[in-house]
């Protein structure tokens, strides 16, 4: 079992940059599957980026270029560093654990989530 919490959300200006942090609990944080995903309001969940249990990222074609995904397994701890962000990017972001290997995009692919962190850009 692994529990995640997410923090560092807030309200920032377009083109500015906020570091999130997704704290787990557990043991084995560096056997997981890490990813982060964000939701707007009356949208789906869509997938962001997400890191391999070696630290390989992979992102969705809207942030590449602006977020950096980083974990520190030492910490239990994965990052998700917003750079350049746009209004578009308003969303609550959580991130998620998954126990098989291999990043994938859809939801249903992750077996722990946290509780989501309220991102907001205004223009």
């Amino acid at each position: 079992q692994v529990q995640l919490v997410e923090s560092g959300g807030g309200l920032v200006q377009a083109g500015g940059s906020l570091r999130l942090s997704c704290a787990a609990s557990g043991r084995t944080f560096s056997s997981y599957v890490l990813g982060w995903f964000r939701q707007a309001p009356g949208k789906e969940r869509e997938f962001v980026g997400g890191s391999s249990r070696s630290g390989n990222t992979y992102y969705t074609d809207s942030v590449k270029g602006r977020f950096t995904i980083a974990r520190d397994n030492a910490k239990n701890t994965v990052y998700l560093q917003m750079n350049s962000l746009k209004p578009e990017d308003t969303a609550v972001y959580y991130c998620a654990a998954r126990r098989i290997a291999g990043v994938v995009t859809n939801i249903v692919g992750y077996d722990y989530w946290g509780q989501g962190t309220q991102v907001t850009v205004s223009a």
